[in-house]
């Protein structure tokens, strides 16, 4: 009976245990798992347990965190936008826009340690004291980095009207690869053949705002195309107007009711 009783005993505290192992998502915040329960269960120290943990910050930029190497994407707002934030051991930028590059912002936070990704116009725009630190990719090139492959694809403007705004060839558009995930970020880009002929994205942060990028329509109508298992609606806020980003929804379920589109908080600071 007393054997039976700690057999019991020993089961529950078990149970128990695997419970509080169980990690969610904080609020405004994404979770990649990469592993299954029953992979946590019996190797807590192999490659699929890894996640990559998605905070948007505002706008254009975002904190990405995978094992133990933290990302800033776009980095604008100063040092206090990143409270609570480790520094950063990797910093992408997009385009030469304030609301995509600010030299004041990466000076306040210290990024003297991190290594920075972007475009050769944003290089040219960068102090010299950041040149040792800079991975200069063009469109179309790649750089391995902490064991992530970061892939710079185009991001530029067809109509007419918005040519002025994003040139072809100046900024990057980026595709991250964590072990066999794909995540892309479109930068500041219309529903160009580039971006519809991806392949085997597993998240996508897809713009959309006037003049500068692409409409709701456009940008479902792209989505449609290059079918990402879900796709995250971002950049989304215009001159003047704010984009309807519940339209960009119901038109790619409609479209093809597999995508799944998920709607963090890029505003944390306005009513929309």
């Amino acid at each position: 009976m007393k054997n039976l009783l700690f057999i019991l005993m020993s089961s529950s505290i078990f149970f128990i245990g695997c419970k509080e192992n169980k990690k969610d998502a904080a609020p405004g915040q994404d979770v990649i798992t990469e592993a299954n329960d029953t992979a946590k269960a019996t190797s807590m120290n192999e490659e699929e347990t890894s996640e990559v943990k998605i905070t948007p910050i505002e706008h254009a930029t975002a904190v990405l965190e995978w094992k133990n190497i933290t990302i800033y994407i776009d980095p604008v707002g100063g040092a206090e936008a990143f409270e609570g934030y480790k520094s950063p051991d990797l910093i992408l930028i997009t385009d030469i826009h304030g609301d995509h590059f600010n030299v004041e912002t990466l000076e306040a936070l210290g990024t003297d340690k991190a290594k920075l990704i972007a475009p050769q116009a944003v290089a040219e725009k960068l102090p010299e004291v950041f040149t040792p630190q800079i991975d200069v990719l063009n469109n179309g090139e790649s750089k391995e980095r902490y064991g992530i492959t970061i892939e710079a694809v185009p991001m530029y403007n067809l109509r007419e009207e918005a040519l002025k705004f994003h040139e072809k060839g100046r900024g990057n558009g980026y595709i991250l690869t964590f072990g066999d995930q794909r995540i892309y970020f479109s930068g500041d880009t219309e529903d160009i053949p580039e971006m519809r002929n991806l392949k085997d994205i597993d998240k996508a942060f897809i713009c959309m705002n006037l003049p500068y990028t692409m409409t709701p329509e456009s940008a479902a109508d792209a989505v449609l195309e290059f079918k990402p298992k879900k796709v995250y609606p971002y950049h989304y806020r215009g001159k003047p107007d704010v984009s309807d980003v519940s339209k960009f929804k119901e038109l790619v379920n409609a479209g093809d009711s597999n995508i799944e589109v998920i709607q963090l908080d890029w505003y944390p600071n306005d009513t929309y």
